[in-house]
């Protein structure tokens, strides 16, 4: 069955508006704005308002869509804390202004945050262990760890995993475990070695380079992840998530992708991740499937 997700009841973050390709969001006290390639309507609020709203605004370089620069109004640090709350759920996230644009949070992920929570909370082994690939600065694994599973994050770039780090201790969570690794390399030994998970996240992006140079490309290694991913999954007490944000890929991709490596599998769902704004408009933000047993 086709679905969509989308961020709800979270005080410190909200979409405002959209259009003109960017979004104009805001981030606890901080209102920023970003260049979003999928908006390609008009935007609801005149120019005007977004820049007496904003404190700051993400120029693009010239020739390098995902590269640029941040203009910053007076008060407007570069690194600041936002809090997330969901059941008995809590954490907090360091935000930063870096130079790709992305700030230390994907907002649309905040209903796969919820799903790893009960998730776990639901399983009936008391010791659970979840894999986080390609984690970023650890939204899920803080999830996952405030749920009480064994968390091993996994992510190429020795600066990102240090802010997951940042993350956990500002959480007043600790014991994740962290791997600087290339993804596919990490999977592929966890195999080898008979490991074995009750929850796997895979956030993959569409093209990478791991810390000795691997290469990442989505089309041509997700098959393969996949098959490995289902290798390394417990038979019961389970849950996968698989999110894709590469433009152009359709949920029915994902649908094909698990239902060829995983069998039998009964509570799924899959489709698009997206954010409404404040006028309605909704934002596509990539694709999705989970399940559980």
């Amino acid at each position: 069955m086709l679905n969509y997700l989308s961020p709800v009841n979270w005080p410190d973050y909200e979409l405002i508006d959209s259009g003109g390709f960017e979004k104009l969001e805001r981030f606890g006290l901080y209102y920023l704005i970003r260049p979003e390639p999928q908006a390609v309507w008009d935007k609801s609020l005149p120019e005007d308002d977004w820049e007496k709203r904003s404190n700051a605004r993400f120029h693009k370089e010239k020739g390098n869509p995902e590269k640029g620069e941040w203009i910053l109004k007076k008060g407007m640090p570069e690194q600041w804390f936002i809090n997330y709350h969901y059941k008995k759920l809590k954490f907090r996230m360091r935000l930063g202004l870096t130079a790709f644009r992305h700030i230390g949070i994907f907002p649309e992920q905040s209903d796969n945050w919820n799903f790893i929570y009960d998730s776990i909370n639901a399983m009936h082994n008391p010791s659970k262990k979840v894999l986080n690939l390609f984690a970023y600065t650890g939204g899920a694994s803080l999830a996952a760890k405030a749920a009480g599973a064994d968390v091993t994050h996994v992510d190429s770039i020795k600066p990102v995993v240090s802010w997951a780090r940042e993350n956990m201790e500002a959480s007043g969570l600790e014991n994740i475990r962290w791997v600087i690794e290339d993804a596919l390399k990490f999977v592929k030994r966890e195999s080898k070695r008979g490991n074995k998970y009750n929850g796997i996240i895979l956030d993959p992006p569409a093209y990478g380079r791991g810390p000795d140079g691997e290469k990442w490309l989505l089309e041509d290694q997700i098959n393969e992840m996949m098959e490995l991913c289902s290798s390394i999954m417990l038979e019961e007490d389970k849950f996968l998530i698989l999110n894709l944000y590469s433009v152009g890929y359709s949920p029915f991709i994902l649908e094909n992708l698990v239902n060829s490596k995983f069998r039998n599998i009964k509570n799924r769902e899959y489709g698009e991740l997206f954010i409404p704004d404040a006028f309605g408009k909704k934002l596509p933000l990539g694709v999705f499937l989970r399940f559980t047993e």
